[in-house]
């Protein structure tokens, strides 16, 4: 259950965070922030971000094998960047629709893939 937990609280974390990250941009293409100054949208990234560490913090608690969870360090590492990947690319292809994925993103996937299975190797 704690890998389940884990990963929901991956996945949450991960779509604040992309919001944190892009999310100024996508309000600056729709005229909303095109005028803040630059410590404004600092400001706006970081209150978002505040959420991002609350899923987080708690997911790696709760999945890291010292504390009970099923998982090493290095396995949360790798899961939560496939994770953050595929939230992006969901993410991104809703918010900004004129970017779009090409064979090399496929691939690049694909090898992240890969290194989720390698990493899972006893």
């Amino acid at each position: 259950m704690n890998a389940l937990y884990t990963i929901l609280l991956l996945i949450l974390s991960n779509v604040f965070m992309t919001f944190a990250w892009y999310g100024h941009l996508k309000l600056q293409q729709n005229g909303i922030s095109s005028n803040w100054p630059l410590f404004l949208v600092i400001a706006f990234s970081w209150a978002i971000a505040f959420f991002e560490y609350c899923c987080q913090v708690p997911a790696n608690r709760i999945g890291f094998v010292g504390n009970g969870g099923p998982f090493s360090l290095v396995q949360l590492k790798v899961i939560q960047e496939c994770v953050s990947l595929i939230v992006f690319t969901i993410l991104a292809n809703i918010m900004f629709q004129n970017e779009s994925l090409h064979w090399n993103h496929a691939a690049a996937f694909l090898c992240l893939v890969a290194a989720v299975y390698f990493v899972f190797i006893k």
